[in-house]
């Protein structure tokens, strides 16, 4: 083992971990500067995670070592990282919605921290670098992007040298990610050092300094990525990939998917109310809804996939048959087909295996149940056919689905609605934490689906996905959905705009 260098502020050693079928880390040695931008990158389930929480001290390793400030540094839990410096930015937000800024700001530091006038460094800590909070503000009344401030300035009321940031960018709007972007290169210049996952490569160009590649839990590469392309970096990451062009307009049919004026109240207390929706997608298309996190693409998707059936029937109609007050199985039997944003739990029993959430959604339109009777040789074949189609790395199809990593179970319920080969797909984030050369692929299967006939939406906060892939696209903002325009009248800024409706409006009543 060599000598630890005082001259970085953090450095692996040969970090190895390993759990029950497969080795997350292997041997991983990496060195992060001071002031450093560092990006940590790798396709689904090349060990990222893992990694950053033995750093975070939420798991240990098997063998290796870690010196932070050339000190041996073997952190047992988080608040030892914490103690050392070192803060984490989860991609899943912790903030309890009916709870103030400041209160949940307090909740999460250590109790020292949360001593004298709270109130008043939050505002000096989040107005310095440019995140201005109220501290009396209700969680439940931010949009997306202002929540994550509060977990950002959280984490600097801290003082870190160290900030982990995971998938920092994929709630945000482009403005809000320029917003982001100043903090970072200002916490870098006073000398903290940020630890950067992120799957939007082109992020990884414009903002870090060095990027460290794994893939198999080993390092493979260390490069600069303003000295790479988007195309080399994704190849260092999974090899050659062909990525898809930018949808070109096939043959449209007539309208699969009608909505209506669409009204519906939020089950939920802070929810969003849907106002007077009206949208309509026809059979060979792809429309897409774009919109920060928090909109009403959590109620709208639960109205159209019959989670939460409508008083009028005649709303929704598919193929011209009302169904607004059919529930999610007469709407598969139909032809529906749909991803919901929310991995485990949702789209998938994170303890059921494989096969039996196969069997969960593919039972109508897959035939896999006949009279009260599962037919699991079925069910194992389709999900044999996802797992190979869709290239899902997994331990065996008679595991939980929570053995997977994100990126791998996300592969594998889209595979599961595609191959179903619905005549209307819905799918919320369909790309949602998955590396380049996966989400390529999906894009390809939604685009072929669409070739076929079938009418799709997809709704989804990451612009660049939704202008390749989309005819058109609407945006969603307070419950509100802008008219389709065709993609070719749009631009990210514009769209982006749009997006910010709420958080503006916010902003004014502050």
């Amino acid at each position: 083992m060599t000598k630890p260098d005082d001259a970085y502020l953090l450095e692996l050693e040969g970090l190895t971990k390993t759990f029950p079928g497969v080795k997350a880390n292997d041997d991983v040695s990496f060195r992060v500067g001071h002031g450093e931008i560092h990006a940590l990158l790798g396709e689904n389930g090349a060990g990222k995670s893992t990694l950053v929480k033995m750093i975070y001290g939420v798991l240990r390793p098997d063998s290796g070592a870690m010196h932070l400030h050339g000190e041996t540094f073997a952190p047992a839990r988080p608040s030892d990282a914490r103690a050392h410096g070192i803060g984490m930015v989860f991609q899943h937000f912790s903030l309890f919605e009916a709870l103030t800024v400041k209160e949940n700001i307090e909740l999460g530091v250590n109790p020292e921290l949360a001593k004298g006038d709270l109130r008043q460094r939050i505002i000096e800590v989040s107005d310095y670098y440019g995140l201005k909070l109220d501290p009396d503000r209700m969680i439940g009344d931010l949009s997306v992007g202002q929540r994550q401030r509060v977990e950002i300035v959280r984490c600097l009321l801290q003082n870190p040298r160290l900030i982990i940031m995971d998938e920092p960018t994929s709630v945000l709007t482009p403005q809000e990610v320029d917003v982001l972007f100043a903090t970072l290169r200002r916490l870098a210049e006073e000398g903290c050092s940020i630890l950067y996952i992120s799957h939007k490569l082109e992020e990884i160009r414009a903002l870090c300094h060095t990027a460290t590649i794994l893939r198999g839990g080993k390092v493979v590469a260390t490069c600069t990525p303003a000295e790479e392309t988007a195309k080399s970096l994704a190849e260092m990451m999974i090899g050659a990939i062909l990525m898809p062009a930018r949808r070109e307009s096939s043959s449209i049919g007539d309208v699969r998917l009608w909505v209506n004026r669409l009204s519906l109240p939020s089950q939920q207390q802070f929810g969003i109310d849907l106002k007077d929706i009206s949208l309509d997608i026809k059979a060979g298309e792809i429309v897409g809804i774009a919109g920060v996190a928090g909109n009403g693409q959590e109620e709208l998707m639960a109205a159209l996939i019959g989670e939460h059936t409508l008083g009028d029937h005649e709303t929704l109609q598919l193929d011209g048959k009302p169904i607004g007050r059919m529930g999610p199985d007469e709407r598969r039997g139909l032809g529906m087909c749909f991803a919901p944003e929310e991995r485990l739990g949702h789209a998938a029993v994170p303890n059921m295996s494989l096969i039996e959430n196969a069997v969960l959604s593919a039972r109508i339109r897959k035939n896999l149940a006949r009279s009260g009777f599962i037919n699991f040789r079925e069910a194992e074949n389709l999900s044999r056919e996802v797992v190979e189609e869709f290239k899902v790395k997994i331990v065996g199809l008679d595991h939980a689905a929570r053995s997977l990593s994100g990126g791998n179970l996300q592969k594998f319920i889209m595979g599961r609605e595609i191959l179903q080969a619905p005549t209307v797909f819905i799918a919320s984030q369909p790309t949602w934490g998955v590396d380049a050369g996966a989400a390529a692929a999906i894009h390809q299967a939604i685009m072929q689906l669409a070739k076929e006939g079938a009418a799709i939406l997809i709704i989804s906060q990451d612009l660049d996905e939704l202008m390749t892939i989309c005819d058109r696209i609407a945006v969603i903002a307070d419950g509100r959905l802008t008219e389709a325009e065709p993609v070719a009248n749009l631009t990210i800024e514009q769209i982006g705009v749009n997006m910010g409706g709420q958080a503006e409006r916010s902003a004014a009543h502050a």
